[in-house]
């Protein structure tokens, strides 16, 4: 089974690096931003939605008090997570942090994103895709058993007590 070649799939686009990095940098500009706006959204009123129902989660609550605490450079650095994110960009919105300051690290993650997604995150998309032309079920295999590992972290994180929870 082959990739398919189509422009969703940054794999298949003839075009340099630094093409393919800003290419996927402005994608997450643009969905950070608006996930930026969701959370002003909320805070401006959105909280009597569906959506404000989101401010009670447990991740929710934690991003919120880590951008209050640090501020912007938990912005920057939250793109070289995995489904952190959203929440914290959802959370810089919820809190008003000002544009002068969120703008500038929404431009150095979504930058960092995009040089991580194009270079490092595709070889992986690549090397499962080899696998599963040369054995399908290896293939399987290594993708359940990288599925059972984040699960694994996922639940040990979840039942730790964090430092959050002792102040």
């Amino acid at each position: 089974m082959n990739l398919p070649e189509a422009w969703w799939n940054p794999m298949s686009w003839d075009a340099p690096f630094p093409v393919v990095a800003a290419a996927l940098a402005m994608i997450a500009f643009l969905r950070a931003g608006l996930t930026y706006l969701v959370g002003r959204f909320i805070a401006a009123g959105g909280s009597r939605t569906r959506a404000g129902q989101m401010m009670e989660r447990p991740g929710f609550v934690r991003a919120v008090e880590r951008v209050n605490r640090i501020g912007a450079p938990v912005v920057s650095l939250s793109f070289i997570t995995v489904g952190v994110q959203t929440m914290v960009n959802l959370a810089a919105g919820f809190l008003r942090m000002p544009l002068w300051r969120y703008l500038p690290a929404l431009a150095v993650g979504s930058a960092l994103w995009g040089m991580i997604y194009a270079s490092v995150g595709f070889v992986g998309f690549a090397a499962l895709a080899l696998a599963w032309r040369q054995h399908p079920v290896l293939a399987v295999l290594l993708l359940v058993g990288f599925m059972a590992v984040m699960a694994l972290l996922v639940s040990t994180h979840r039942t730790r007590p964090s430092e959050l929870d002792e102040s």
